[in-house]
């Protein structure tokens, strides 16, 4: 193993995952987004934001006919995304592309049936980023803001295609108002309390409608996680929207 890496398991052992030691490490955001969503066989899914492909490799254990390309704006982090697909006989299924979104996709990327994203949950405006800079750079927006990442989404994505996205619930607001305008009509959007973290699926439609379905509840009020969240989190449950 590499200096200054840890390897750390996911999905009760399924998935194995380098990170580094210090700075942005993987949180159970990736778990729950890759568990929200439902592919069928031969659909591809583009992870924007793949970091060191949590998201991604989480939903390539649990769906074994899909297949996932990352983009990931920083070199380091998409060697290590390829690393644990290696690592996890994921390689064939799932890749990582070196890509900054302020700029077009490559043409190679393609159409997605599906796009997941978690991106950059802070403004930079409002922000005070971490010194570190890889860390700084996977919680903060910088050279696309969150209007420009749900745009390059939206033209990844094949007519009908479906979006599913996990953010801060307190830019909720701000999230429906770029999808709507990006012709998003039908969006769902799943609560996960205590987190201030919120789950939303969209999908192209003329009607525009609005939907909170039941919100998975993550934490015990005597601590721990709840059955539905163990589920997800330890045993690959799919997440119900």
């Amino acid at each position: 193993m590499e200096t200054g890496l840890t390897e750390n398991a996911l999905l009760g052992g399924r998935l194995r995952l380098l990170q580094r030691r210090r700075g942005y490490r993987v949180a159970v955001d990736a778990v729950l987004l890759a568990a929200a969503v439902n592919s069928a066989a031969g659909e591809r899914v583009l992870d924007l934001g793949a970091g060191i492909g949590s998201v991604g490799l989480c939903l390539a254990t649990r769906l074994p006919d899909c297949t996932i390309v990352g983009i990931e704006l920083q070199p380091a982090l998409a060697h290590l995304a390829e690393l644990n697909a290696a690592r996890n006989g994921l390689a064939d299924r799932v890749c990582t592309i070196v890509h900054d979104i302020a700029n077009p996709l490559p043409p190679a990327c393609s159409l997605f049936d599906q796009v997941v994203t978690n991106p950059p949950y802070l403004a930079a405006a409002v922000a005070d980023p971490s010194p570190d800079r890889s860390k700084a750079l996977a919680t903060v927006e910088s050279s696309a803001d969150l209007a420009r990442w749900l745009e390059v989404a939206t033209a990844a994505l094949k007519r009908g295609g479906i979006l599913t996205m996990i953010h801060r619930s307190d830019r909720l607001e701000e999230i429906v108002a770029h999808l709507v305008r990006l012709g998003f009509g039908h969006l769902i959007v799943k609560r996960l309390p205590p987190a201030s973290r919120v789950l939303v699926r969209a999908r192209r439609a003329e009607a525009r409608s609005v939907i909170e379905s039941l919100p998975l509840v993550l934490h015990k009020p005597e601590g721990g996680y709840t059955e539905a969240a163990e589920a997800i989190l330890r045993h690959a449950a799919p997440l119900d929207f």
